[in-house]
C-alpha cells in the first residue's frame, strides 16, 4: 500500500466507498492518512487520493505549501463551484503526463478531518484545483478524462508506456 498505482491499474477506475463511523472509531483512518501523506511527500506530490495507493476509500490529502498547510478530507463533497480556469496538471499515477485541464476557480467543499470533525472550506487557486483533481480520483476519473480525446493523441505512446510499467509491476 506504499506505492503509487499507475494508469492501467483497475483500482484507479473504481468508485471509492465512504469511510464509515466504525472505521473512524477503530482509528483505521489515522493509519491510512499517515500512509497517504508519507507517500505523497516521498513522491513530491501536492495531493493524493486513497485509490492511488490501492485503498478504495473516500480520503484525500493535499499540501500545496500554502498557509493552509496539510489538508485532509474524508468523504469530501464539493458543494458549489464558481468561475473557470485552465491550468496544466500532472498526476502521480500518470508520471510524465501534463495536460491543460479546465476546472472551477473556486469551490466550497465539506468533509471530515482525520479526527472526525466536520470541515467546510472555501478554496481558490491551486488548492481548489488539487482538491477537485483528488475528488475526481475517488470517482475513478483521471485527468485524461477531462480533456478532448484529440489532445491525447500526442501522448498516446506515453500512456501505453505507463500501462506497460503498471502491468509489469502487477505481475512481479
Amino acid at each position: 500500500m506504499n506505492t503509487i498505482r499507475l494508469y492501467g491499474d483497475p483500482v484507479l477506475r473504481m468508485k471509492s466507498q465512504e469511510v464509515t463511523a466504525e472505521e473512524m472509531l477503530r482509528r483505521d483512518v489515522n493509519l491510512w492518512v499517515s500512509t497517504m501523506v508519507k507517500v505523497m511527500h516521498e513522491n513530491k506530490g501536492i495531493g493524493l487520493a486513497a485509490p492511488q495507493i490501492g485503498l478504495l476509500k473516500r480520503i484525500i490529502v493535499a499540501d500545496v505549501g500554502s498557509r493552509e498547510g496539510l489538508i485532509v478530507l474524508i468523504n469530501p463533497q464539493i458543494l458549489s463551484s464558481d468561475g473557470k480556469e485552465v491550468m496544466e496538471e500532472g498526476c502521480l499515477s500518470l508520471p510524465g503526463v501534463y495536460l491543460e485541464v479546465k476546472r472551477a476557480a473556486r469551490i466550497l467543499v465539506k468533509g471530515m478531518n482525520e479526527k472526525g470533525l466536520e470541515a467546510e472550506l472555501e478554496l481558490a487557486g491551486l488548492l481548489a484545483r488539487v482538491v477537485q483533481h483528488e475528488v475526481d480520483h475517488l470517482d475513478g476519473i483521471l485527468i485524461i478524462d477531462r480533456v478532448p480525446h484529440k489532445r491525447l493523441k500526442p501522448i498516446k505512446n506515453k500512456l501505453e508506456e505507463i500501462k506497460q510499467i503498471c502491468t509489469k509491476s502487477r505481475t512481479l
